[in-house]
């Protein structure tokens, strides 16, 4: 079974021999990208320099890294941006659920304003930009994060885009902008070091409504991104933080559109895993909340034994609590 990993980097040295290959945490590509505290970027010298720490840690445990290039669009807060700012989106209309603030806790999103046409330009930038610093942090590709309602995501679903530019209306219109950053990035590393997030049955983040055809939408973009000839396509397969929904959407279908490798993701368990590359659904499968309470992970699936439950009322705040002080088997 090939394990692909994601988790939070709490060691690097203790995962980065065993995991098949590690992607970050989400990584704001820019200060305008960030919705939540206490999240990483990658747009600053001086970020470059802190992951270099970190990717030179995972290369000496014989590990590979990637990092997920994130724009939280709407999910943001006005405390969260430059100067109070309204968040950005690609229509203005305000999400639901909660973020985490620096200094109040939890609170809704802030309304935010819709972009305008000649600023997509911009962001396709900034992420080439951050794709740039994540080469200079010493990573070994990147994966452009275009899902869980995020900005890239709220583009592709008619339920957050109603804009009437060519960046809206039609499934291609909604999905050049994704595509546009894609190849953007893909021009710093070369497809074939670049993968994409997709989640398209997930409303969990910011109680985001599903496209109207979401099939349709995402098998036209898979198609597309296929003909770049990337890494892979990485897939949550149902609701974030929910159970695995493989079965509510044909993702066998949409991993043929791509063409390519296929990461399946979203609460897998070692035998749910087995059966997913066996039957060639998958051509991989990440883990992702198991490995913050299991530093271990890939010993204890290659083991088959039991494994850690994480402390949820330490995942928010960075202490070291639940983040650091997990043991690994004996």
């Amino acid at each position: 079974m090939t394990t692909i990993i994601q988790a939070k980097l709490f060691s690097p040295t203790a995962i980065g021999a065993s995991a098949g290959l590690i992607i970050s945490e989400a990584t704001n590509i820019t200060r305008e990208g960030r919705g939540y505290a206490f999240t990483p970027g990658i747009y600053t010298q001086t970020q470059v320099a802190a992951w270099r720490r970190i990717t030179d840690a995972v290369h000496e445990a014989g590990g590979k890294i990637v990092c997920q290039l994130w724009h939280v669009g709407r999910m943001s807060h006005v405390s969260l941006q430059a100067g109070g700012a309204a968040p950005v989106a690609p229509s203005a209309i305000q999400a639901n659920e909660q973020v985490f603030l620096e200094s109040e806790g939890f609170d809704r999103p802030s309304m935010p304003r819709a972009l305008e046409t000649a600023e997509i330009a911009r962001i396709v930038e900034d992420y080439r930009h951050a794709a740039q610093c994540a080469k200079d942090a010493g990573f070994d590709g990147v994966e452009v994060h275009a899902a869980n309602c995020y900005l890239l995501d709220q583009f592709i679903r008619d339920s957050t885009n109603q804009r009437s530019d060519e960046y809206g209306g039609s499934v291609q219109n909604r999905t050049r902008f994704p595509i546009d950053v894609v190849t953007a990035v893909a021009g710093v590393w070369g497809a074939d070091r670049v993968g994409v997030r997709l989640s398209p049955i997930t409303r969990a983040v910011g109680d985001t409504p599903l496209d109207s055809d979401p099939e349709g939408t995402y098998f036209y973009l898979a198609e597309q991104l296929g003909k770049l000839g990337l890494a892979y396509l990485h897939c949550v397969e149902g609701q974030t933080r929910g159970d695995n929904a493989a079965g509510e959407f044909d993702f066998k279908r949409l991993h043929v559109a791509f063409g390519g490798k296929y990461i399946a993701n979203n609460s897998y368990d070692r035998q749910m895993a087995i059966e997913a590359v066996d039957s060639g659904h998958a051509d991989m499968v990440a883990f992702g909340r198991p490995f913050i309470s299991n530093p271990d992970l890939v010993e204890r699936l290659r083991r088959n034994v039991p494994l850690a439950e994480a402390d949820r009322n330490t995942f928010y705040g960075g202490g070291a609590g639940g983040y650091t002080d997990y043991p690994a088997l004996g």
